[in-house]
């Protein structure tokens, strides 16, 4: 799909807020009000708008551990990551997991409350994982840029 300058702005704006309303969109893109909702329909139906969040603040909600785990596994057959990967999409804590090259086979993105509960999801989730051969933690100590915007 192709992008003309109102798409691409009308996109960061999105991204921005989502919660604007059609006019508001209309004002700041100097269109009409339909034609703001054509736009972003056919973004939605093309699959390039793919949902609406709301984004939360971590520390407000008690989870601002955030730590990266890099995972190997004993074996790469198909069989074990399948299962691998549809074990831990039903991991609450992980936001995030990558299948990777490279020494390690995933990396995983995981949010909790403070390291006593890190300890937790690693003995009682995460390595209860069969087909897990070794695991390497690391700690966020500053996030210095955080963004779930795309340039288009």
């Amino acid at each position: 799909m192709t992008f003309d300058a109102i798409d691409r702005k009308l996109l960061h704006l999105l991204q921005t807020d989502s919660k604007q309303t059609n006019k508001a969109l209309a004002y700041q893109l100097n269109l009409s009000v339909t034609a703001v909702y054509e736009r972003i329909r056919k973004l939605e139906k093309s699959g390039v708008i793919k949902n609406y969040v709301a984004l939360i603040d971590k520390t407000k909600v008690q989870k601002d551990f955030v730590a990266f785990c890099h995972v190997k596994l004993v074996q790469h057959s198909q069989k074990y990551v399948v299962r691998f990967e549809r074990d831990v999409n039903e991991l609450d804590e992980v936001l995030e997991c990558y299948h990777l090259s490279g020494d390690y086979d995933y990396l995983l993105k995981v949010l909790v409350k403070d390291m006593k509960a890190f300890r937790v999801f690693m003995v009682e989730k995460l390595t209860k994982i069969n087909h897990i051969g070794s695991t390497h933690s690391m700690f966020m100590i500053n996030e210095v840029k955080h963004t779930t915007e795309i340039t288009v």
